[in-house]
């Protein structure tokens, strides 16, 4: 079992809100798609997180999960690389996350900066709860559960996976390295080879009897190089150049990911909460409707009227959806005001249609199907509890909380 973290490993979730909207997608999950076939990939649908915020009404969760998961499916995830599992049909988050809760400071969470900017965003809601003050620490506990190399965020949500790490960090230093860590590394360097194990001990030597730093390099460099041995014990031989061992719960990076700016219908951010948003699967119709209606710059008040692209929020869809030919044809365009604002969004409105009715086609065979979509869940959940009761498996042992057996 690796007490390493997962080299090719990524973990990332989302609430379950329903069917999702075109911020949604090029926020995050057409990104995911691209990562599943770079990554060993962990996707979850975070429902109890959905609870910190709208825990007095949870009956439209069930719909909501299979809306998403349905969108999921059409948008390209593909269950066959990635697993997708539901997080309350992993208990183990819920373990993970008791435990850390009896090692992080107070002030940790308190200092989160969506903390307080939340509970001014909802002053309808009666957040005094454990459960909101708590849900970065119940996210540090869904990545932690299963070790990932990376987590693929955004910048505005770096602060999330930095406490992640100081949480790992504060855990290992409290409970420690594995005690027979020494045995498992002599173990490892003789699964090098005989050739490549001689090299290892005489670098490993130079380094730590004369601290011969070029040694250190090359024997970090052999090691990397070794594709014949498993991610536990090249983290083993790593840590064993230095002196060190291999932690616990290790800190996960960030895989830092660009996102184009998605305006909603009247310029600011697509969200549901702004009723401004535009579905991944909405009727056509309705989306060449919406389309027609959307803001624009202000400035031009006559059709004849200059504009400011910049100002415009239909230029930042051209930015996501139309070819270098026609953002050039929409730029020159508003700025001399030879083209029209519905002129202007007809290329738009178009990819956009083409989009959603591809998403509808896909998404029929799921909504036609709702077996095929449990089946998927109850697979990746499957999938997911093995890798998380690995690690569980390894916290229990190191804080002796394996009753007695």
């Amino acid at each position: 079992m690796s007490a390493g973290p997962q080299a090719r490993r990524v973990l990332s979730g989302m609430r379950p809100t329903g069917a999702l909207h075109l911020g949604n997608f090029h926020g995050a999950l057409a990104n995911w798609i691209e990562l599943q076939y770079q990554y060993e990939c962990f996707f979850f649908v975070a429902d109890w997180h959905a609870l910190t915020t709208d825990y007095e009404d949870t009956s439209g969760l069930p719909s909501h999960i299979h809306e998403m998961l349905i969108d999921w499916l059409a948008a390209g995830l593909n269950p066959g690389v990635a697993t997708l599992f539901v997080q309350s049909q992993v208990p183990e988050h819920a373990e993970l996350h008791l435990l850390l809760s009896m090692i992080t400071p107070l002030g940790w969470l308190e200092r989160v900066p969506t903390f307080k900017d939340q509970q001014a965003q909802l002053k309808e809601k009666d957040l005094a709860t454990y459960g909101f003050l708590g849900y970065p620490l119940l996210q540090s506990a869904d990545i932690l559960i299963y070790r990932p190399a990376f987590v693929p965020v955004g910048e505005d949500q770096i602060a999330h996976v930095e406490i992640t790490r100081e949480i790992a960090r504060r855990f290992n230093h409290i409970y420690g390295r594995e005690p027979d860590f020494e045995a498992k590394a002599e173990k490892a360097v003789k699964g090098l080879g005989g050739k490549l194990s001689a090299q290892y001990r005489q670098l490993r030597k130079l380094y730590q009897q004369a601290g011969d730093g070029a040694a250190l390099e090359k024997a970090r460099a052999l090691v990397q190089a070794n594709n014949r041995i498993t991610v536990a014990d090249r983290e083993r031989l790593l840590g064993w150049l230095e002196g060190s061992g291999v932690t616990v719960l290790p800190e996960p990076q960030v895989l830092l990911t660009k996102a184009p700016k998605v305006p909603g219908l009247d310029g600011r951010k697509m969200s549901k909460s702004y009723g401004n948003t535009i579905g991944l699967r909405e009727d056509p119709a309705e989306v060449t409707k919406k389309l027609r209606r959307m803001q624009t710059d202000p400035a031009r008040v006559h059709r004849n009227d200059p504009g400011d692209p910049e100002k415009c929020p239909v230029w930042d869809l051209h930015k996501i959806y139309s070819d270098q030919a026609t953002q050039d044809w929409a730029y020159k365009g508003c700025r001399s005001g030879s083209i029209g604002c519905l002129e202007c969004k007809q290329p738009v409105i178009d990819k956009v249609v083409e989009f959603v009715t591809g998403m509808r086609k896909r998404a029929q065979e799921y909504e036609d199907n709702p077996d095929l979509v449990r089946t998927i869940l109850v697979e990746g959940a499957e999938k997911a509890r093995e890798a998380a009761h690995d690690t569980m498996d390894e916290v229990r042992r190191v804080m002796h909380l394996r009753g007695g057996l």
